[in-house]
């Protein structure tokens, strides 16, 4: 019997297409690769299912992607707490109150050591969601690994590295802009160099979407940002074809069917064609868009929460229909707070039972063809082009968000969605139809407040161990590369082995770059 077959003995083809006429779209694998990336898609390989998870300590955290790992995840998404996203340490006064709170804290090596004890990097993939301090959160997961006799060149996972959607859309910046995207750029040439295998940069749509975007503004600020990131690195003297194959892409889905599925397809060939056209690259792998999606987590609701799993496992079938190469689903209770382990656990069941029982990865880009994907897709694109014209107009991505515009269109668009909740117009069940005048209640994740302390504790105690006449010398090096052209990379690593911690080596960097305070 064949591999692949319905319960009527029907077998089913990798690839449809219109009968008895040529092919109107490329087959997929093919430029421009609206119907995704690869020839068969899941038949060959299923999607990376990677829950994203980080909570109050390392050891807490170890334990949450352990029991992933063990229930079928494969692969691991690190959520970092908001003092560690903004180069502080867990002992500094500006982080009070936070540390631990919405991901892990990551203040010293001993706290990545921790973090992955018992997990072996060279066999999963690791994507880190870290932006202005990303290049050092990746040198001590390469440290670590080296620690434990890991080539380097065998890492594979991903950092998210955006630093242009925090100033647009979220807010964990540090440094200004330029000097962020050389950090960007810089990040780029290291693991060129020296970690092959890693994806540099996951360009995010999904937190420009969650800020209050449409589904063209998510594409068009997504690409902007991410033409923008070229433009730096092939300004800074990388060869396209030596950085774009590992560039990623991060998009949300959310609860339009067809309009996410028409969403992913669009992006993809819009990618392909600004990479060829505008830098001329040859690599193939440079023009396919490879992203990871997540559920939308501005969609679920704090009212009756296990309508959320339905929202949920719509939004993944939306992904899975589009193409994405990995997937996260969002907990039901996560409108409330972290998600606990019953939550999560069925956040990945929902991704099992799409791959394993619907039939939906039987065959690539199962929608094509379809009288209203098709207009869908092209639709989309045109809107999302229109987007990326305003941006360009107003000297590009960077230039667009330090006067505002982005933002400005993202606000816009927000306030006419909620307009539209309030006045019923756009349907939110459980909350403006539907509702219950009894709040359902659900079990929540709690923070380990003693964790915490511990975790406070542990990085006094660290810096008190410091050799801190090698580590002044060695942050002194990160401060004169800062103030020069050299790779930052490298001397941000020496610190770190001199056993600098993250707060002082971001500290270093701000005495040169700066902090970034936006103008209102």
């Amino acid at each position: 019997m064949a591999a692949f077959v319905t319960d009527s003995g029907i077998e089913i083809e990798p690839v449809y297409r219109a009968p008895d006429v040529p092919p109107v779209l490329p087959d997929p694998g093919e430029y421009p690769y609206t119907r995704g990336i690869y020839p068969t898609m899941y038949r060959g390989r299923r999607w990376t299912m990677r829950q994203y998870a980080g909570f109050s300590s390392a050891e807490e955290s170890n334990r949450r992607y352990q029991l992933l790992l063990k229930r079928g995840t494969t692969g691991l998404s690190v959520a970092f707490d908001l003092p560690t996203q903004l180069g502080l340490d867990s002992d500094d006064e500006r982080a009070f109150g936070e540390v631990g709170r919405v991901g892990v804290a990551i203040s010293t090596l001993d706290d990545m050591r921790r973090l992955f004890d018992g997990i072996d990097q060279a066999a999963v993939t690791t994507s880190m969601t870290i932006n202005a301090p990303a290049a050092l959160l990746l040198l001590m997961y390469q440290v670590v690994a080296e620690e434990r006799g890991v080539d380097p060149a065998r890492l594979g996972g991903t950092i998210q590295n955006d630093i242009l959607k925090e100033y647009a859309a979220r807010g964990t910046y540090i440094y200004p802009p330029r000097p962020s995207m050389r950090l960007v750029t810089d990040t780029f040439a290291y693991c060129h160099h020296h970690l092959p295998a890693w994806n540099t940069i996951s360009v995010s749509g999904y937190h420009i979407r969650e800020a209050g975007a449409s589904a063209a503004q998510e594409i068009a600020f997504t690409l902007a940002n991410a033409l923008a990131y070229v433009e730096a690195a092939v300004a800074a003297g990388l060869a396209v074809d030596d950085f774009a194959p590992r560039m990623s892409f991060f998009f949300a889905a959310h609860s339009h069917l067809f309009e996410e599925v028409a969403k992913f397809r669009a992006a993809r060939r819009l990618w392909a064609t600004l990479v060829r056209e505008r830098f001329g690259a040859s690599d193939p792998r440079s023009a396919t868009m490879r992203f990871h999606t997540q559920t939308g987590g501005v969609t679920l609701t704090a009212q009756q929460p296990l309508n959320n799993v339905v929202r949920v496992a719509y939004q993944a079938l939306a992904a899975v229909l589009g193409g994405t190469q990995s997937l996260h689903t969002n907990g039901y209770d996560e409108a409330l707070a972290l998600p606990t382990e019953e939550a999560a656990t069925l956040a990945l069941r929902t991704q099992q039972v799409l791959a394993e029982e619907t039939g939906v990865p039987d065959t690539a880009d199962p929608l094509a063809g379809s009288y209203f994907i098709e207009l869908l897709t092209d639709e989309l694109e045109a809107k999302a082009r229109e987007w990326l014209t305003k941006v360009e107009a107003r000297g590009g991505a960077v230039a667009a968000i330090e006067h505002g515009y982005v933002q400005n269109a993202i606000a816009e668009n927000a306030y006419r969605k909620e307009l539209a909740r309030e006045r019923g117009e756009e349907v939110v069940v459980g909350v403006n139809k539907h509702a219950e005048a009894t709040a359902a209640t659900v079990p929540l994740q709690r923070i380990d407040q003693s964790a915490v302390e511990r975790q406070i504790a542990r990085v006094a105690e660290y810096r008190a161990r410091q050799d801190q006449t090698r580590v002044a010398a060695t942050l002194a090096a990160v401060g004169d590369a800062a103030g020069g052209v050299d790779n930052l990379l490298p001397p941000m690593k020496d610190a770190l082995l001199a056993g600098a911690t993250l707060g002082q080596i971001a500290d270093a960097l701000r005495s040169v770059f700066g902090e970034y305070r936006p103008s209102n």
